[in-house]
């Protein structure tokens, strides 16, 4: 976890006493540490997660208080001064080198310096457990990697791109397309685009290079780009009295990478895919090794 997700997740440990009772309830237990409903909630709103992921929060929470229990068993610790060390990064970072100023920052959130720095303290420890069961075993073999660019050709595809050029008019401005039409005969278009477009790119001639249309405009603006040979100009196409012409430029083919172009983003998949297989095996380990119970 970086420094920035680390001060997030701090500053959002505790809502208001009168808040807490108001939610609290056990949720979940791991041997004898509880998981409070105020401890998830306070998890969800430190990542700006929705109330549709409270599960996935409160599992998360599991798996921290598993590590963390397994780190013990293990007899690993995180010496004091490791800690004070990365606090002083934090402060230098964060707070221009000075300590008051997390002080005051903790305390407008209502977050104890001693709660706060068990939390880092926490979170270094998880991090060091992860490192050691999964991160340092991450290995992106040749072997791996081929069958991995074999396996998911979607995820090395890059899709047909079109560049279009688009002269867009506002309802009151609708009277102006006959001008608009005839000026073409002996103007640009990227010039009438920066005289008349209301279009987001008229600076620039009104052209959008190399896009994937149905990214960025409506399915009826989409499906006449589709039909348009190269080079030719649209009809004028009206959408709740917005009008809008189209010109379309250049269309590059959809490919696949090759394996020397992806090399990096395919070691980065291998990498991901045998940390989730390894996380999970983890955990599944840790849960057979505990006391768990979910409070539905």
């Amino acid at each position: 976890m970086n420094m920035k997700s680390w001060m997030s997740v701090a500053f959002a440990l505790a809502a208001s006493v009168a808040a807490a009772v108001e939610v609290d309830g056990i949720v979940a237990k791991v041997d004898s540490a509880v998981i409070l409903k105020s401890d998830v909630i306070n998890e969800m709103r430190a990542r700006n997660m929705t109330a549709e992921r409270f599960a996935e929060a409160r599992n998360d929470l599991i798996e921290r208080r598993l590590i963390l229990k397994a780190a013990a068993d293990a007899k690993m610790t995180m010496q004091d001064w490791v800690v004070d060390n990365r606090i002083r990064e934090i402060v230098d970072k964060a707070f221009e080198g000075d300590r008051n100023k997390l002080m005051e920052a903790l305390a407008r959130q209502k977050v104890a310096y001693p709660e706060w720095r068990q939390r880092m303290q926490d979170d270094m420890v998880v991090a060091a457990m992860r490192w050691q069961t999964i991160e340092k075993n991450l290995e992106a073999t040749p072997g791996a990697m081929r069958e991995e660019y074999d396996r998911h050709p979607e995820r090395y595809s890059e899709p047909a791109l079109t560049t279009v050029s688009v002269i867009l008019l506002k309802p009151e401005d609708a009277d102006k397309r006959g001008e608009i039409a005839a000026a073409l005969r002996e103007q640009s278009f990227e010039d009438l685009a920066r005289r008349y477009s209301a279009d987001s790119h008229a600076a620039e001639g009104g052209v959008w290079k190399d896009i994937v249309p149905e990214n960025c405009f409506r399915p009826e603006v989409c499906e006449e780009i589709r039909e348009m040979p190269k080079g030719t100009i649209s009809h004028w196409i009206e959408l709740d009295g917005w009008s809008f012409l189209l010109r379309k430029d250049g269309v590059t083919e959809a490919r696949k990478r090759t394996f020397a172009e992806a090399y990096d983003e395919i070691a980065a998949n291998v990498r991901a895919d045998q940390a989730k297989a390894l996380h999970d095996a983890w955990i599944e380990r840790l849960k057979a090794a505990s006391y768990l119970k979910i409070y539905e």
